[in-house]
């Protein structure tokens, strides 16, 4: 089970909703720049999640030695590390008990519940 997936576990168990957006490649275009590697905004308008997803992917890669600094010959089918690219409304647009409108961060008990479900052992 990926992350992304554990996130939206979460979010159903916490009633927070959070949802995954595509790595779609058809946006992938709108970061390319005439004058350097990269850009880190999209073309338009549309898109700017994914966009900024597509960006933070280029710089997830795989460890290519082993932990101790030596080549390592599971390196060759190591995995890139899990991520998660969070694009925040933190904005409530209509009260409910216990949820106000206004300011609110949306998914924060989800990504909370993540990381203790994930992390939380190891610090006790």
């Amino acid at each position: 089970v990926d992350v992304a997936e554990q996130l939206v576990a979460a979010s159903a168990s916490e009633q927070d909703q959070v949802w995954r957006l595509p790595l779609w490649p058809g946006y992938r275009e709108q970061i390319d720049s005439k004058v350097a590697d990269l850009k880190n905004i999209g073309a338009g308008p549309y898109g700017g999640a994914i966009t900024a997803a597509l960006y933070l992917n280029e710089f997830v890669e795989a460890p290519e030695d082993g932990a101790d600094g030596g080549p390592d010959e599971a390196a060759e089918t190591a995995q890139p590390p899990p991520w998660l690219h969070l694009d925040m409304m933190a904005y409530n647009t209509g009260s409910k008990p216990g949820r106000p409108e206004g300011g609110e961060a949306m998914g924060m008990r989800a990504l909370y519940r993540l990381i203790e479900r994930r992390w939380g052992s190891a610090a006790k």
